[in-house]
């Protein structure tokens, strides 16, 4: 992935990512002063609940009290009334439940139910209640079921019984709270029944989960329902148990809709993907902007390194602002001419250098067979006054003597000569693991030597034929040179080991020795002409075998340690023109 588009991806998300940050902040803040809000509003219902209740307790204690003084219940319960005359009393008063009882609570007239007459009272009155002088929730059993009620008791005129009176929990009782706009109330009433102020609700068996919380728990719960499969038709319930004495009678839910704010947070969450959309938008283009004031330069930069990487030293890129990005094409321009100045000064001071080795070399070597000459020219003047007998020893002598120096003179100069001029490469094709065969049988006669230390070869080389574009002269000189370098190494004989193995489409060849290695300093300067750790030897062998490596465009490199032998590892291309 370029620069450009690094860029373009970041600035479009950063700003896809501040909106959308900024849209769940702005959803969960809604939300939270949503729910805050709808709780208090449900808070304020339950105490409101709770005040109608009392007041709806008190009307009721109030109703019961006018009953219980009323003349037709003192007839009632004196036994001067017939058994079905509660119910006139109960419209009187205004009660939809009224029992007048005998002492032992057996039923002398049941205004909602006359056939109860002669039975015990079973509104579900805990004893305690019967002397209460405030309103309690009950279920009061009726012919079609049971209802709950807010009901009272008071004692009959004259102590003779009790008069028990209710008014039913309806939906007219939920109509008085006055509910404000969003919220409603429902009457969970046991077992089943569910009302709001309009009547019964559909899917009652919704709100049976949070009913289900408030029965375990006997505690206020919340939850939120969803009516139909539109997540708009939620709301949020806080229901409140409504209890007597430890008997649950019922469950009021104070409910609030969740429309308004649903629709709200879909509505910041469609601006935030039409703001998002927009910053997206703005960001590709401030990120296309951007990266063409910063990666064309940038790419020119790279594309003028390139050049001098390649060996084009005179590279120069434009200057096109005076930021940053100009600042550093100026630098760049700066560090090529630099670099072409110190290029001619380092090419003078190599060439310098390249002819004081060379004369140095070169006096090296030829000091050593020059000074026996001198001696061998002295001898030989000094030896002319001496009989002839004597001379003719002597001249004998200093020519073989003369003879053998001068083989070695030519020797050097050759082996300068050869360095000075390696032919060009002819390629063609060829099998590397049969150079290395041809090799080391070669030097076979030289591995089973007597009268020194035994080197034993191992050759370790890839199945089949191996082949490559190269010059197999040249490969063999350079493999000999490589194994007459490990040979050396081991004095005292040990293992020679020869691989081959192909490698990223060419091949790889390996040549270590078991010998005394090298230190890294040495690996260093190893492939430097005319350097050699050896007391004998030009120094050019592996500096050869460096120049072959090269001109196959190939790599070479040496792996060693004092005491742990060295590794030779060359790495040519299958085909030329590949260069490694």
């Amino acid at each position: 992935m370029t620069f450009r588009t690094k860029l373009l991806f970041i600035s479009s998300f950063t700003v896809a990512g501040a909106v959308a940050l900024v849209t769940g902040a702005v959803s969960v803040s809604t939300r939270r002063s949503f729910e805050r809000i709808d709780r208090e509003r449900r808070e304020a219902m339950l105490d409101q609940f709770r005040r109608e209740l009392d007041a709806q307790g008190q009307d009721v204690i109030r109703r019961v009290e006018k009953a219980a003084a009323s003349p037709g219940v003192q007839q009632i319960a004196a036994g001067a009334a017939e058994y079905d005359r509660a119910q006139a009393e109960a419209d009187a008063a205004s009660l939809d439940f009224l029992d007048v009882l005998q002492p032992d609570l057996t039923i002398i007239s049941s205004a909602h139910w006359p056939a109860r007459f002669g039975y015990k009272n079973d509104w579900q009155i805990a004893p305690e209640d019967w002397n209460a002088a405030d309103a309690f929730l009950t279920r009061i059993p009726q012919p079609e079921g049971s209802a709950t009620a807010l009901a009272a008791v008071r004692p009959a005129a004259g102590g003779k019984g009790y008069v028990a009176g209710a008014r039913r929990l309806s939906p007219e009782f939920l109509k008085s709270l006055g509910l404000a706009p969003g919220l409603r109330a429902l009457l969970w009433l046991a077992p089943h029944e569910v009302v709001d102020a309009k009547g019964g609700v559909r899917d009652p068996e919704k709100l049976d989960g949070l009913i289900a919380e408030v029965q375990r728990s006997g505690r206020q719960a919340n939850g939120v329902v969803q009516w139909t499969a539109d997540r708009s038709s939620s709301e949020a319930f806080v229901a409140f148990p409504l209890s007597r004495r430890g008997r649950l009678m019922g469950v009021l839910l104070a409910g609030a809709s969740l429309r308004e704010q649903i629709a709200l947070e879909r509505s910041i969450l469609w601006t935030g993907v039409l703001v998002g959309g927009s910053g997206i938008a703005i960001g590709v283009l401030l990120g296309w902007w951007t990266t063409e004031r910063i990666t064309r330069p940038v790419e020119r930069l790279a594309a003028g390194a390139r050049a001098v990487a390649g060996g084009d030293w005179s590279t120069r890129v434009d200057v096109m602002s005076q930021d940053e990005i100009g600042e550093l094409a100026r630098a760049f321009n700066h560090m090529t001419e630099q670099l072409l100045e110190q290029r001619e000064r380092a090419i003078q001071a190599e060439r310098v250098a390249a002819w004081r080795e060379l004369a140095r070399r070169l006096a090296h070597e030829l000091k050593n067979p020059l000074f026996p000459l001198q001696i061998t020219v002295e001898n030989l003047q000094r030896a002319r006054h001496r009989p002839e007998a004597e001379f003719d020893e002597v001249f004998r002598e200093s020519t073989s003597t003369l003879l053998a120096e001068l083989a070695n003179l030519n020797t050097i100069i050759g082996r300068f000569s050869d360095f000075a001029k390696m032919p060009r490469p002819q390629f063609e094709s060829v099998d590397v693991n049969e150079i290395v065969r041809v090799v080391m049988k070669l030097h076979d006669a030289r591995f089973r030597a007597g009268g020194r230390p035994k080197i034993e070869p191992e050759l370790d080389l890839a199945a089949g034929e191996l082949r490559i574009s190269a010059d197999g002269e040249q490969l063999r000189r350079a493999l000999g040179n490589l194994v007459l370098n490990a040979m050396d190494a081991m004095p005292s004989g040990g293992t020679l080991r020869v691989r081959t193995a192909r490698q990223d489409g060419g091949v790889r060849l390996e040549v270590s020795d078991t010998g005394q290695g090298l230190t890294q300093e040495e690996c260093a300067r190893l492939f430097t002409p005319y350097y050699t750790t050896k007391h004998h030897g030009t120094g050019l062998g592996l500096a050869i075998v460096q120049s072959v490596v090269s001109d196959h465009h190939g790599k070479i490199s040496v792996a060693s340690q004092p005491g742990l032998g060295a590794a030779f590892i060359i790495d040519l291309p299958g085909k030329q023109g590949d260069p490694l």
